[in-house]
């Protein structure tokens, strides 16, 4: 073997340049994806969390909605004793006929009271469905941001195995699209 001559392949100049310089391409992809990656699950948890809101808003007016249809079923007994109640008063003998028009005024009186509790009800189910549209309506655009962010990703990757650094810039305003449609999401 000769001592102090050594001829360098093409493997050992690109190996002894990414050891002492590095691919700053790759770095700089690399950097760029972690970053998207971090943003990423924040907007996906945001995402999870919109619809999450959303069904506990929904499960509540269904939840109103039920109770109020219990109402107006009681209602519509008290109604049908009420109207029962008129009817034996006009058939009855005269001696029960003010005992059978107490009772229908008293079923007139409580489904009074039974009608104010379901239409109370179906207020709030009205109010509950509401508040579900207000909590799911961030969450189209926080989709779209999830799309945009993990296309970037993917061009950033295909850009380190191409070296088009045009796929770079694609991936960049595909990133800012995302980063728009998430500040979006909450302020338009």
């Amino acid at each position: 073997m000769s001592e102090g001559f050594h001829v360098h392949g093409a493997h050992d100049h690109a190996v002894e340049h990414q050891a002492h310089g590095g691919d700053s391409l790759a770095g700089q992809i690399a950097i760029f994806t972690a970053i998207l990656a971090s943003v990423g699950a924040i907007v996906s948890y945001q995402g999870g969390d919109t619809q999450n809101q959303a069904m506990l808003y929904k499960n509540e007016a269904v939840l109103k909605k039920a109770h109020a249809s219990d109402q107006w079923n009681f209602y519509q007994a008290k109604s049908s004793k009420g109207h029962l109640m008129e009817l034996a008063a006009v058939i009855a003998p005269a001696n029960k006929r003010d005992y059978y028009k107490a009772q229908a005024e008293k079923y007139d009186k409580e489904k009074k009271e039974i009608k104010l509790q379901a239409e109370a009800l179906e207020e709030e189910s009205e109010k509950a469905n509401t508040a579900s549209e207000h909590a799911m309506h961030p969450h189209h655009r926080l989709a779209q941001s999830m799309t945009l962010i993990q296309i970037a990703i993917s061009l950033a990757s295909i850009t380190v195995l191409t070296r088009k650094k045009w796929l770079f810039a694609i991936a960049g305003v595909s990133a800012a699209g995302g980063l728009a449609m998430w500040g979006m999401a909450f302020f338009a």
